[in-house]
């Protein structure tokens, strides 16, 4: 591999790089801790599989923090904000709170106070949702533009360590010394992040002239309505900079509406296919274990190489690029599920299957969140990000949904042929976006 190839990867040892994957690793905690980790808990403790059920609820927050993030992306906090600057006093309070109702969650008893586990569970999912919005807002600004390719595989490689820690760490503790036990553990984990914005530098937010001048005269003119002089002209133009300008200054760009369309559809095929992945599996006749082995070993590995793979490989391809052959090679992933399909109950076969997709899909996964980074005003980075990766949640959601029933009406091979072709039209979009936009991924001046 020649030395320009090599400069991809080098960035990882950079500090800022190193930084975030440590920000992504405290960002992946809290997720399993309020999802499969809690609902292991739960059915340990003999909840009912339809009260388990209704704890999927609890994740709302993650499709919803683009509600909340304008407050986070422009609201000072009291003293601290001015010690430590905006993204890090945030975020050190967001994690503060974290770790003290992750312990309350922890202390809780799902058989006597199943409500009041439920609660101390949504308000940690709110946090972490809060959490997420600070960091990627923080990664983006911190990070420059040759960057972000690398940062985001750090990012994404952190959260799935975070993952693997939250998920098959928390139930070895739990075995051995209970449940409270393994929740303080992740809460004492998340001081990791905590380190990361003591020690850190807060970014210098770039705001260009033309935002200024908007907000300037939204401003003014707000000052001269006769009914809001005063305090509440003020108040109006707070809330008109930091909740109206995120979305007017995303939609005045070139083809925004196809970006939108894109960024939903680029990872459908990926999303459609996981979600009916196991029930394959099971179908085909392999036992839990193997699946959770085949999935620990060559999953994780997988996925983990290629997030890093695909961070390095976008600062030398280009954003745009990347996102093409690497959208590409995530559709041509799901043949491996026709194969699997063919080949019935043969471990090598689930262990290459599990590997090429979870490789490709990390691939694709790094280099969709270097475009969403390189779309961020500076101005608006934690509004518009949450934004973006909120549609991209909903649209993974509300596409996955349809997988089970198309799967009954097609059957396992065409139904995942039907997967690797189903995300051609964002591809498509792609290349006209390049001619429209010229880099859409670079930050709006």
């Amino acid at each position: 591999m020649s030395r320009s190839w090599l400069s991809g990867f080098k960035a990882y040892g950079e500090k800022r790089v190193v930084m975030v994957l440590l920000l992504g690793f405290s960002s992946g905690l809290p997720l399993l801790l309020t999802f499969s980790t809690l609902s292991a808990w739960l059915k340990g403790e003999g909840i009912s599989r339809t009260a388990i059920g209704i704890f999927a609820l609890v994740g709302t927050p993650y499709a919803l923090k683009f509600l909340w993030s304008p407050l986070i992306d422009r609201l000072p906090l009291p003293v601290l904000t001015n010690w430590l600057g905006r993204r890090r006093s945030w975020g050190l309070v967001i994690q503060a709170l974290l770790i003290i109702f992750i312990l309350a969650l922890g202390s809780t008893d799902p058989v006597k106070e199943i409500w009041l586990t439920a609660s101390f569970a949504v308000i940690v999912a709110f946090l972490s949702a809060s959490q997420d919005i600070v960091i990627d807002a923080y990664r983006v600004e911190i990070l420059s533009d040759e960057q972000q390719g690398p940062g985001a595989g750090a990012v994404q490689a952190g959260y799935r360590l975070a993952m693997l820690a939250a998920g098959a760490g928390a139930l070895l503790v739990a075995s051995q010394w209970g449940w409270f036990a393994a929740y303080a553990t992740m809460a004492a984990l998340l001081g990791v992040g905590m380190l990361v914005f003591l020690f850190g530098h807060e970014p210098e937010i770039k705001v260009s002239a033309a935002t200024a001048e908007r907000e300037r005269r939204a401003a003014e003119y707000l000052e001269a309505r006769p009914h809001l002089k005063g305090g509440p002209a003020k108040v109006a133009a707070w809330l008109y900079g930091a909740v109206v300008c995120p979305f007017a200054d995303f939609m005045a760009r070139p083809a925004w509406w196809a970006v939108l369309l894109f960024v939903i559809g680029y990872k459908m095929g990926e999303a459609m296919a996981g979600a009916m992945a196991n029930t394959l599996y099971i179908e085909m006749g392999f036992a839990l274990d193997e699946i959770a082995w085949v999935s620990k070993i060559f999953g994780f590995g997988a996925t983990v190489a290629g997030t890093v793979i695909g961070g390095a490989l976008v600062a030398r391809l280009g954003i745009m690029r990347a996102l093409l052959i690497f959208g590409v090679a995530q559709s041509l992933g799901n043949l491996f599920y026709v194969v699997q399909a063919l080949a019935g109950h043969n471990i090598w076969a689930l262990a290459v299957c599990v590997a090429a997709e979870n490789l490709t899909a990390g691939m694709a996964g790094s280099a969709l969140v270097a475009y969403i980074s390189g779309l961020c005003n500076q101005a608006y980075t934690a509004t518009q990000y949450a934004l973006l990766s909120s549609l991209t949640a909903v649209g993974r959601t509300l596409f996955a949904s349809a997988s089970g029933k198309l799967a009954d009406m097609f059957g396992w091979v065409d139904f995942f042929l039907m997967t690797t072709v189903v995300t051609l039209p964002a591809l498509l979009i792609l290349p006209w976006l390049m001619k429209q936009q010229g880099r859409v991924a670079s930050k709006p001046g």
